[in-house]
């Protein structure tokens, strides 16, 4: 299944702001954990991510430094702010109201399917 476009848009910053509150991480293990998460449905480039990032840092949400681990190869890592902890409460209240709204639709419409065609009415009836 892909996932549209502008769906992976408006998702990417609670969906960084929560990897970040489980603990810092620097890029490439965003993006993991991004795919980890989303069993493999979103498959998240750089090109996509470092925006994200580079924008949540200068609204203060995140804030970044240079490490050098064992492996010896410098990484910029993140971790979020208390800021960034707040604006995470936010975008989780507002994703949690548009998940019911969505919900509400899927299970109002249903009772209306019994009478449609069910090739037409099984992607409507997926749960988001």
């Amino acid at each position: 299944m892909e996932i549209n476009k502008d769906l992976i848009a408006a998702s990417s910053t609670p969906i960084v702001l929560a990897i970040l509150a489980e603990e810092d991480s620097y890029g490439y293990a965003i993006l993991q954990r991004v795919r980890e998460l989303s069993g493999g449905r979103m498959e998240w480039t750089g090109r996509m991510l470092y925006p994200v990032l580079h924008r949540l840092e200068r609204l203060g949400h995140v804030e970044a430094r240079w490490e050098v681990p064992e492996s010896g190869r410098r990484r910029k890592y993140y971790q979020i702010t208390s800021q960034g902890r707040a604006q995470l409460a936010e975008e989780r209240r507002q994703w949690q109201a548009v998940d019911a709204t969505l919900r509400g639709i899927w299970q109002a419409i249903s009772h209306s399917f019994p009478t449609c065609n069910p090739a037409f009415a099984a992607p409507l009836l997926q749960g988001v």
